[in-house]
């Protein structure tokens, strides 16, 4: 019947209410709303009627709205920003996404890992968290059960250095826009960079969410060689070993992200040349506020969607393995930031 097409839209938007009630009640929300509403869908999963129709509205949301919720992400970025976090930011993100995509392809070599779950652990610690992972995943056809185990393992880690880093970074004697720049590059989420860096310092905070919004940018790149990675992975499945590999761009494109680049243009262009002539600053931050706020409550219906399609029983199947991929990784990001910084003398 078309209307449980709706019920199970319905259901994701219910979903999402309470996972962003229930975040805000977290003390400077260690816990974005994103990893509650997968958890709950998870636990709903086997009490939702088995119906095509309430499969097909989750699906949607799962697929359609959560591409939506990206491209209108765009609009919270500017390519400005970028030239105003400076090389400095720019050179410890290279290493840092050097060090999360190398060790975690040889960390999934050793473990024995489904490459596509190795490699969306490795996007969500080397980009930003859930968003990377989500961004992904339509592209590489990643399961369900596989984005569910990546969120897992990524936010986790990012909980504890919530807490750990501000104590580091003031043991360590970190300026305030040393301390930005490493919360910004090392951390996954971006709730969880925002919450250590406003808790280190007020300037810390502003600066750590200018980088971690630029790093966001390193999804494009990512999402186009994980696509192509996947087209010649199903190639080779399908082909003898005699014959030429071929790779189509058409095929391996992922066009949501060229409206999430418009996005990111529209933006750009306010910034240039709209602000001080036709509407003010604070104008396009109010705007960009709101879009932001409704990208990210389509992006908890999306991970709500998830879950709900998501068999907790399975993903444990996956082992302790890929929990310590995360773990290790992420531990890797924070080392080689903080190392670079030192090198470059921005700490």
């Amino acid at each position: 019947m078309i209307y449980l097409k709706f019920v199970g839209i319905f259901i994701t938007v219910i979903l999402a209410l309470v996972s962003n009630f229930i975040s805000d009640l977290i003390p400077m929300h260690l816990i974005s709303a994103g990893v509650f509403a997968m958890i709950l869908g998870m636990f709903f999963h086997k009490f939702i009627i088995k119906s095509s129709d309430i499969e097909y509205g989750l699906k949607f949301v799962a697929k359609k709205i959560l591409k939506f919720s990206i491209i209108l992400m765009g609009f919270t970025l500017s390519f400005s920003q970028v030239f105003y976090v400076g090389k400095y930011s720019l050179i410890v993100m290279v290493f840092t996404l050097v060090a999360a995509f190398g060790g975690g392809y040889l960390l999934g070599k050793l473990f024995k890992m489904d490459w596509k779950l190795s490699g969306l652990i490795s996007a969500g610690t080397g980009i930003c968290g859930g968003s990377a992972i989500a961004a992904i995943a339509p592209t590489i056809e990643a399961e369900d059960k596989f984005v569910a185990y990546a969120i897992s393992a990524t936010f986790i880690f990012d909980i504890l250095m919530v807490i750990l880093f501000p104590i580091m970074g003031k043991k360590l004697g970190m300026s305030d826009l040393g301390f930005g720049l490493w919360a910004g590059t090392a951390i996954n989420d971006t709730s969880s960079v925002v919450a250590a860096g406003y808790a280190f310092s007020d300037l810390a905070g502003k600066f750590s969410t200018i980088v971690k919004l630029t790093r966001t940018l390193s999804i494009i790149p990512v999402v186009l060689i994980f696509g192509y990675i996947h087209q010649r992975e199903k190639i080779r499945m399908n082909i003898s070993s005699n014959e030429k590999i071929k790779v189509s761009i058409k095929s391996i494109f992922p066009w949501f992200i060229i409206f999430f680049l418009l996005m990111v243009l529209v933006r750009s262009l306010c910034d240039a040349f709209l602000v001080g002539r036709f509407i003010t600053s604070e104008m396009i931050g109010n705007m960009s506020n709101v879009i932001s706020t409704v990208s990210k409550f389509l992006m908890v219906m999306a991970l709500g969607a998830i879950g709900l399609l998501t068999d907790f029983k399975k993903v444990m199947k996956s082992g302790f393995k890929p929990m310590l991929h995360g773990f290790i990784i992420s531990a890797l990001v924070v080392v080689v930031a903080y190392v670079v910084q030192l090198m470059i003398g921005q700490v």
